[in-house]
């Protein structure tokens, strides 16, 4: 009896964790404006994503929004408490996105490059206490919804891995540690989230972490990609399709205990190379929804149709081609 009860629930654990792919959507940018690769953030920034994007985007088939936000919106004072006022503001974001009519999945995603001011979570910075500390408290927040994905960090670059995975290890504590049980947590590398750089660098690391709630199903690696040349997201046009390092990093996590990631950012601009190689690339990651569970392209929400890589909808409308062709045709 005991047995079959032990087989019935890794039965059922699989089949709940394998629902959660294939995921297919974008970032919906704005409460994270003005916040530098420093972890510095300018004064009087921050901007809320139009509400009605989510409607749009959800009636074609969006099934995960993701919604950066700056730290220091969040907390004002480092490891003080949560500033309600704008916490408001960024909920009705999250609740927007949740009531449309796809039922999507969120990633609630602190977009501070693993910083704040200046300084690196426990390299000079916040010490692990007080990441765990705001972590411990957003996730308070959100511990009811079992459709908020936590975002650990940002894009983190230029620090000691080892050292940065211990910081990790104390987000996922923490938020399990305010009742957010259920929820997926996305454990982020180092060069700004580099999938290419994940297998050699920090992923080894990374796959030791653990899960205080059990298993580490629902800890998922969170990685970027972008397609021009320099790999920076700041040029329209693209010169690869990435099928080469995301073929890499599915063998990598395969070969450790066929793990699971989650493309949170990559894109493009409206030119006929990136409609080409993005829609190559987002056909690679849905068709290994496996392995890489869905993709969260940059970047609609505040960003003006100007933006280099943007995905706002036209005013009357319609939508940036870079989105009709390299994107919605690999929806879920």
């Amino acid at each position: 009896m005991k047995f079959l009860s032990l087989l019935a629930l890794a039965v059922s654990s699989k089949v709940a964790f394998a629902a959660l792919g294939p995921l297919g959507g974008l970032n919906t940018a704005g409460w994270d404006f003005g916040v530098g690769t420093d972890g510095n953030l300018a004064a009087g920034s921050g901007v809320a994503p139009p509400p009605d994007q989510f409607a749009h985007f959800a009636s074609q088939g969006v099934n995960i929004f993701r919604i950066p936000f700056a730290w220091q919106l969040m907390t004002p004072t480092l490891g003080g408490d949560i500033d309600e006022g704008w916490f408001s503001q960024y909920s009705a974001s999250v609740q927007a996105a949740r009531t449309s009519s796809t039922n999507p999945y969120v990633i609630v995603d602190v977009h501070n490059y693993a910083r704040w001011n200046g300084g690196i979570v426990n390299q000079g910075g916040p010490s692990n206490d007080q990441f765990a500390d705001f972590w411990g408290k957003v996730a308070g927040k959100f511990k009811d919804d079992d459709h908020i994905i936590f975002g650990v960090m940002n894009e983190p670059h230029d620090l000691d891995v080892p050292t940065w995975t211990q910081s990790v290890q104390a987000a996922i504590n923490a938020i399990r540690s305010a009742g957010a049980n259920s929820q997926y947590i996305l454990m982020p590398g180092s060069s700004y989230s580099s999938a290419g750089a994940l297998p050699t660098e920090a992923g080894p690391a990374l796959v030791k972490l653990t899960d205080p709630a059990g298993g580490v199903e629902k800890l998922l690696f969170d990685v970027h990609y972008y397609l021009d040349s320099d790999s920076s997201g700041t040029h329209t046009d693209c010169t690869k399709n990435g099928v080469d390092d995301l073929t890499n990093l599915v063998n990598f996590l395969k070969s450790n205990g066929n793990r699971q990631a989650i493309l949170s950012e990559t894109g493009g601009g409206s030119t006929s190379s990136c409609e080409t190689d993005l829609n190559q690339e987002l056909a690679y990651v849905k068709n290994n929804a496996d392995t890489l569970i869905g993709f969260t392209a940059w970047a609609a929400g505040a960003f003006d149709t100007s933006y280099t890589l943007s995905l706002t909808p036209n005013a009357d409308g319609s939508d940036q081609a870079i989105w009709t062709q390299g994107v919605k045709p690999n929806l879920p």
